[in-house]
């Protein structure tokens, strides 16, 4: 009697599974192989910024990263080799952190669930967690993403530099299937974490032919960028005045002229996208539905499966 309910939880747990599936993932992955999965991921995320909270933004941004390069397939935590330069050595990924933060999950899934839990789950699962943990909004994510075999600094050119205006970042988004309005809530993201002067500075000096300073910065917010960037290229800037909150306080820093980078900055300043940047300064519930349903389609970007990719032993390098 006993096995034959278990048989029956069994069998009703595999139909939940298969009918919860969509583009190859599922929200219940994991509930038969390693159903503690997300647990540790989650402890492992809350231990580590319980330690040191600037984390999050390097978990968020990371995920980031790596789908916006080859799709959700962890190629961003692939170290380099004596004959590739992957992609976290990319001057565009050299200011991410949090790669000890995956490391100390996957041992702990590898001891627990050997060769089950992907990397690609773990960041996307991390970078859930430590918006949660920074105070955003909590999001369900389907999981079964493979890891990629395929690292190359090359590769990270997809990345939308810091430079971009907000039609030219309509566009890039676009391209990957993303809306306006989605490209502005995940860039909400900038509501954690800092930026280095190497990415702003070209804002301070010699702007343009009419403007040695960028117009749009708020002038007395233009004078600390000036002083920051004084302690060298690697000199940090906070996005907003809650570096490490996950809030709208982004959003209302960039209506007061005082976005740090000016891919910040121009989305108040372009057409299409100032009434969202209103809009979610103004309700910060808002921003974060729409922040949430932004991230869950991005974890789904270009995930690989099954043969078109591995679960790795080790998510510094490939099996």
């Amino acid at each position: 009697m006993v096995n034959s309910k278990v048989l029956i939880v069994v069998i009703v747990l595999v139909y939940i599974m298969i009918a919860s599936m969509a583009n190859g993932l599922s929200m219940t992955y994991y509930v038969l192989t390693c159903p503690l999965a997300e647990i540790i991921v989650r402890n492992t995320v809350n231990k580590a910024l319980q330690a040191d909270s600037t984390l999050a933004a390097g978990l968020v941004r990371m995920h980031f990263h790596d789908c916006f390069v080859q799709g959700c397939d962890a190629s961003v935590l692939i170290d380099s080799t004596k004959d590739n330069t992957a992609e976290k050595d990319s001057p565009a990924n050299l200011s991410l952190r949090g790669y000890e933060i995956i490391d100390d999950a996957k041992d702990e899934l590898e001891r627990r669930c050997p060769g089950v839990v992907s990397c690609a789950d773990i960041l996307a699962m991390a970078a859930r967690d430590a918006v949660l943990f920074a105070g955003g909004p909590f999001y369900g994510i389907q999981a079964g993403r493979k890891d990629g075999r395929r690292s190359m600094i090359l590769d990270t050119i997809n990345l939308p530099a810091p430079t971009l205006n907000s039609s030219e970042l309509i566009s890039a988004f676009g391209k990957r299937g993303f809306t306006a309005q989605e490209m502005v809530a995940l860039s909400g993201a900038h509501t954690l974490g800092v930026a280095r002067c190497s990415s702003f500075k070209s804002r301070l000096s010699k702007f343009n032919s009419t403007h040695d300073v960028d117009p749009s910065l708020d002038t007395q917010f233009a004078k600390t960028l000036i002083s920051t960037c004084g302690l060298g290229d690697n000199a940090e800037q906070s996005f907003d005045s809650t570096k490490n909150i996950f809030d709208n306080n982004y959003f209302n820093g960039l209506q007061r002229k005082a976005g740090v980078l000016f891919s910040d900055q121009t989305l108040f300043d372009g057409p299409g996208t100032r009434g969202i940047v209103n809009a979610y300064a103004m309700n910060m519930a808002f921003f974060f539905l729409d922040f949430q349903r932004a991230m869950v389609k991005m974890g789904t970007m270009d995930v690989k499966l099954a043969s078109n990719g591995e679960v790795r032993n080790n998510c510094r390098k490939i099996n």
